[in-house]
């Protein structure tokens, strides 16, 4: 249950991160909050239907219906998130952006309530199968209770990088924003965490220590001669009904191993003692250590993934095709393109990767009876009595652990073949040594890549795609089609340029940026039959008589000197120096063109005769025009 809902709180986490803050929100504030509730009614309608079923009385059945209501769970916040707009009614709490933390902290709560509504459903099936009462309110509860260190080292975290921001030291500001600052950091935070968090996470489960007895002191007695430390508890686990045990905490005095009642009254005292061996074995193995780094490890390679996956994504053409082709908004796709990838990868890296370590970490565990008990049969016995107690659930396969079956017939080849432990140990070592590995060479890769050309040439894609969906949606107002027709130009497209600009104008005829750019076009373009210079002439007279600044009185020049009035170049360029004294050098240069050749020998002129300044001025000059 615990890594399962781990999956399921990381999805929702990761989800609200990768959610945009649209600058207005697609549904008005009543319509997405009647939406929010229709969403929440509709759940635990379902909910209570799902658990008013005779299988939700028993375990399997009451476990399995918590799953897919947890899928569901995730559906719907997703809804809230890209229908409602939920990030942008809860980002007031950042206090305009100070403190991130909470606006997250809130979504988290959000995603919260479709398990609370699932559990306030569940209370009555639940008190059937485990034969506890609870109280509404005390139930829920208690389950809170249950799932809050799950996302307690996040919440944690967030709120100190939070913390961090307020700091009134700016050296130290500096080390963690720096690019290993990250790393120093977060292994603060977890030395923090394996030292405080095993007790803290005792506590909210409510745990209670072993009483003093034979079974306490022969466990007690049993872990000294491995030369093991940690304090025994009860671990009232569903009611304690579950046959299950876990070991916590690496530093001795803040280390527990947690039994449920319902394994101690099942196990013969030989059957514990083979489970102690197994959770002695995760510590011996450092097993609790490596879950942090392989956790710590995907938010290290997220760090260096994330960025350059999401840019090569949203460079690519296909991307953009989808924005032209139908009446999807940008934002939306940008959330799809750049969190969906990263999403799968997260999924797929805990559920497989993450999953692979815990399944032969659990086996390599399993192996420890070998050189404690000198052979495997009480823990096979205990392994038995687990699967047929809680209802026959020997072949039954789970993604964190081996089944059961295959963890005795595994065991069952060590005691014919001693072997199987030395190569076991072996490819858990090997396997973590590839994994290092290739966490390295992929961080060497990514940082090979040019990621800086996939994020400008994304950019540049993705304002023009905004751009043509603000035309298809506001089709009169001009400066849609004057941005429409400065990224046309260019591009070199100047045909369409040309049209785009004609179309502002007509919108908004006296705004002399519109008119500086479409005369520079006029004067510039490559295509020689489009170019009109009367034209031209009478655009930038307007342009500059409106907004007499350096470039418009740069662009009335050359159209001067584009229609054989050299004079009035020359006059009108020293005017666009005075106006614009910061780009001497560029204005006298234009005045030395003009003095020395005419438009017709410009025109005349081909990139590659070696006139490299006169091609690059015109190439650039749409640029510097564009107001």
């Amino acid at each position: 249950m615990i890594y399962t809902n781990l999956l399921f709180f990381l999805t929702a986490i990761f989800l609200f991160s990768m959610d945009r803050v649209p600058e207005t929100p697609l549904l008005s504030g009543w319509v997405s909050f009647s939406l929010f509730l229709l969403i929440v009614i509709i759940y635990e309608r379902i909910a209570h239907v799902l658990y008013g079923k005779r299988t939700a009385l028993h375990s399997a059945g009451y476990f399995s219906i918590e799953k897919k209501l947890s899928f569901l769970a995730v559906a719907c916040f997703a809804a809230l998130l890209f229908l409602c707009d939920a990030k942008y009614y809860l980002s007031w709490l950042s206090f305009n952006g100070k403190a991130p933390a909470f606006v997250s902290i809130a979504g988290l709560g959000l995603f919260l309530l479709f398990f609370m509504v699932m559990w306030r459903a569940a209370r009555k099936s639940y008190q059937k199968v485990f034969g506890r009462e609870y109280s509404p309110g005390g139930f829920l509860l208690a389950n809170i209770r249950a799932n809050l260190p799950i996302v307690l080292p996040w919440i944690v975290l967030s709120l100190l990088s939070d913390l961090v921001a307020f700091l009134p030291w700016p050296a130290l500001k500096d080390v963690i924003r720096s690019e290993w600052g990250d790393l120093v950091f977060f292994g603060m935070f977890l030395f923090f965490v394996l030292l405080f968090f095993p007790p803290l996470v005792r506590l909210l489960w409510g745990c209670k220590t072993l009483p003093d007895g034979e079974l306490r002191r022969r466990l007690v007695a049993f872990c000294e001669q491995q030369h093991f430390s940690a304090e025994i508890y009860l671990w009232p686990l569903f009611e304690g009904r579950v046959l299950t045990a876990g070991v916590m905490g690496i530093v001795p005095g803040l280390r527990y191993i947690l039994i449920t009642p319902a394994l101690i009254e099942s196990m013969s005292v030989e059957e514990l003692e083979a489970v102690m061996a197994h959770e002695i074995g995760h510590v011996k193995k450092m097993h609790l250590l490596l879950y942090f780094l392989l956790i710590g490890g995907f938010s290290m390679l997220a760090g260096y993934f994330v960025e350059p996956i999401i840019s090569f994504l949203l460079s690519r053409n296909f991307f953009y095709t989808i924005i032209s082709s139908g009446d999807i908004s940008p934002e939306t796709l940008l959330t799809v393109f750049g969190g969906g990838p990263v999403l799968l990868l997260m999924l797929l890296y805990f559920r497989y990767l993450f999953g692979y370590f815990l399944r032969n970490f659990e086996r390599q565990a399993d192996l420890q009876v070998f050189p404690i008990l000198g052979n495997s049969r009480a823990l096979i016995s205990a392994f038995e009595k687990i699967a047929t107690i809680s209802g026959d659930i020997r072949d039954q396969p789970s993604w964190h652990h081996f089944g059961i079956g295959e963890r005795v017939d595994f065991l069952q080849k060590c005691e014919k073949d001693p072997s199987w432990i030395g190569r076991h140990n072996r490819k858990v070592r090997l396997s973590l040594i590839c994994y290092v590995v290739a966490c390295i060479l992929g961080i060497v890769f990514v940082r090979q890549l040019p990621v800086d050309q996939f994020s400008q040439k994304y950019q540049e894609m993705y304002a023009e795609a905004m751009i043509l969906q603000k035309v298809k949606k506001e089709p009169n107002k001009a400066l849609w089609f004057r941005l429409v027709g400065d990224m046309m130009a260019k591009k070199k497209m100047e045909m369409q340029a040309l049209d785009a600009y004609g179309r502002a104008l007509v919108l908004e005829p006296a705004n002399p940026e519109i008119m500086n750019n479409l005369a520079w076009l006029y004067l510039t373009c490559e295509d020689h039959g489009l170019r009109d210079p009367m034209r031209a002439l009478t655009l930038a007279r307007s342009a500059a008589i409106i907004q007499p600044r350096g470039f418009v009185l740069d662009t009335l020049a050359t159209a001067y000197w584009a229609n054989g009035f050299v004079e009035e170049a020359v006059t009108t360029e020293k005017q666009a120096a005075f106006a614009d004294p910061g780009d001497q050098s560029y204005y006298l240069g234009q005045i030395d063109r003009f003095t020395n050749q005419t438009y017709k020998q410009a025109m005349q002129q081909k990139p590659e005769t070696g006139n490299t300044d006169q091609v690059r001025e015109e190439k650039i000059q749409p640029e510097r025009n564009g107001g």
